[in-house]
C-alpha cells in the first residue's frame, strides 16, 4: 500500500456519542439499552435517504426529520412531530460542534504523516455540514484540502464508482495501491471495490456483513485499539 483514504463519520471520531447526547436531550423516553440499535437504524435511514436529497426529490430538512422518525418507529417508539425531529437535528448538530478525533486515529494519522504517506478523505453528506466536521476535527493538519472530497459537491456519493474515480484522479493515486478505510460495508467496502481500490473494514460496531456481499476487504478491524497496529503493519 502506498496511499490511504479515510471515511469521516464513525471512522475518525465516535459518532455515537453526539447522537446519544442529542437523543437523551430531546427524546428522554429512549432506553439506554436501545441506544446502539437506534443509532444503527439512524445510520441506515441516513444512507438510504440521502440519495433523494442528491436527486432533489426531498429537501434536506425533510430527510433529516424522516430518518429520526423512522429510526424511532423501527424500535417501537411513537412517531414524532416534524418540529421535534428538527429540534433533534439542531441539538445533534450542536453536539457535533464538540467532536474530537479519536486518540487511536490520531496515532494513525501522526504515523502516516511521519512516514510521508499520502492521505485523503471521501465522505458522504451535505457539503457545509461535512466540511464543518473537517474543520472541527482539524483534518487539514494531516490531509491537504485538495485531497478532501464531500459527496454533495461532486454529484456522486459512495458506493458509486464515480466518486472513487474522481478521488483517484484528483488525488493522483494508483487505485491498486490505495487503501480505503471506513465503517460502512455498503458504502465504504463495496464502494472501494467499485473503484478498484483495496479496503479495510473498520467494523467497530460489529455489524453483520450483508448476506448478498462478498468479503472484498483485505482486513477487518473491530476496535479502535486495533486500528493503529493494523495500519502500521500495512504501511511499514
Amino acid at each position: 500500500m502506498k496511499t490511504i483514504v479515510f471515511d469521516v463519520d464513525d471512522t475518525i471520531y465516535d459518532q455515537q456519542q453526539p447522537f446519544r447526547n442529542a437523543i437523551k436531550s430531546v427524546f428522554p423516553c429512549v432506553k439506554d439499552e436501545d441506544m446502539h440499535a437506534l443509532y444503527i437504524r439512524f445510520r441506515f435511514h441516513s444512507d438510504e435517504t440521502f440519495p433523494k436529497v442528491m436527486a432533489n426529490e426531498w429537501t434536506l430538512e425533510y430527510m433529516r426529520f424522516f430518518r429520526i422518525n423512522e429510526s424511532l418507529k423501527d424500535l417501537n417508539y411513537p412517531t414524532v412531530s416534524q418540529e421535534d425531529g428538527l429540534t433533534f437535528q439542531k441539538t445533534y448538530e450542536d453536539e457535533l460542534d464538540n467532536i474530537v478525533m479519536h486518540p487511536e486515529v490520531k496515532k494513525v494519522f501522526d504515523f502516516l504523516k511521519e512516514k510521508n504517506i499520502p492521505m485523503g478523505i471521501i465522505t458522504n453528506g451535505p457539503t457545509d455540514h461535512q466540511f464543518k466536521k473537517v474543520k472541527q476535527l482539524q483534518l487539514e493538519n494531516w490531509v491537504p484540502t485538495d485531497n478532501i472530497i464531500i459527496s454533495q459537491s461532486t454529484g456522486f456519493q459512495k458506493p458509486e464508482r464515480e466518486i472513487f474515480d474522481l478521488a483517484a484522479k484528483e488525488f493522483g493515486m494508483d487505485c491498486e495501491r490505495t487503501l480505503y478505510v471506513g465503517d460502512s460495508f455498503e458504502n465504504d467496502i463495496a464502494g472501494a471495490k467499485n473503484g478498484g481500490w483495496k479496503s479495510l473494514w473498520f467494523n467497530h460496531r460489529l455489524r453483520e456483513m450483508p448476506s448478498d456481499e462478498e468479503a472484498y476487504h483485505i482486513k477487518e478491524v473491530t476496535s479502535f485499539d486495533d486500528l493503529f497496529p493494523t495500519i502500521q503493519s500495512l504501511f511499514s
